[in-house]
């Protein structure tokens, strides 16, 4: 597909680029103390890491299992031992706030008559909660998870979850994520790939010639 032309469907990742991971620990930054950044992204980098392992070796467990378990990790490693906080902390992770510019990008891609999705490592109830915590269900054609296929991103046939349900070719989906390593595997597959920096990181993988580069969400519509 050339770069110019209007694809068949968006779909989005959703932690990190839907949806703020750094949100749970956001609102109970104030229990953990001075450490709440940094056991919020490491609780984020084992959850991730985690994911990957499962895959190379073959194995699988559901993303709410590894996203209990990666905070587990992160509060020992921070010393932080309490139960009700980390009941908390999981509850929280189940409704994490979306970025502000979510449901107004996905409204703009509705009105341009797109079809529009969610492709995600997250487990199916993880993602039911989300998506209504975040108000983006109406603004949404599909809501998949890698849970029926029993293996993470970036494996291959986790990306052919998004065209089998659009009934169209790799080159007609856009594909947005923050995660390098996504928008990646992404661009292998063969899709036409946003990646969303909001931090203005170096690009990775070299996701500077294989994908687009935006600072938001809000800049999507306009990159298409």
């Amino acid at each position: 597909m050339p770069a110019h032309a209007v694809p068949r469907a968006v779909v989005f990742d959703a932690y990190g680029t839907l949806l703020d991971v750094h949100a749970a620990v956001a609102r109970h930054a104030a229990r953990i103390g001075p450490q709440a950044a940094a056991l919020s992204a490491l609780w984020r980098a084992r959850q991730i890491e985690y994911s990957w392992i499962l895959s190379a070796v073959g194995d699988y467990e559901p993303f709410i299992e590894l996203t209990a378990r990666a905070l587990d990790h992160a509060m020992a490693v921070h010393g932080v031992a309490d139960a009700a906080l980390r009941a908390d902390l999981l509850a929280a992770y189940r409704r994490l706030d979306a970025y502000p510019d979510a449901a107004a990008t996905l409204t703009s891609l509705c009105a341009r008559g797109l079809g529009t999705a969610i492709l995600s490592n997250g487990s199916p109830e993880m993602l039911v909660d989300a998506v209504a915590a975040g108000g983006l269900g109406a603004l949404l054609d599909a809501v998949l998870s890698v849970d029926p296929l029993r293996r993470y991103k970036p494996a291959p046939a986790i990306y052919a979850l998004a065209t089998e349900r659009f009934a169209c070719t790799p080159a007609e989906i856009a594909f947005v994520s923050s995660n390098p390593w996504d928008a990646y595997g992404a661009a292998r597959f063969g899709f036409r790939v946003f990646w969303v920096n909001r931090a203005g990181a170096p690009a990775e993988y070299g996701l500077d010639r294989s994908a687009t580069m935006i600072a938001s969400l809000a800049a999507l519509v306009d990159a298409l």
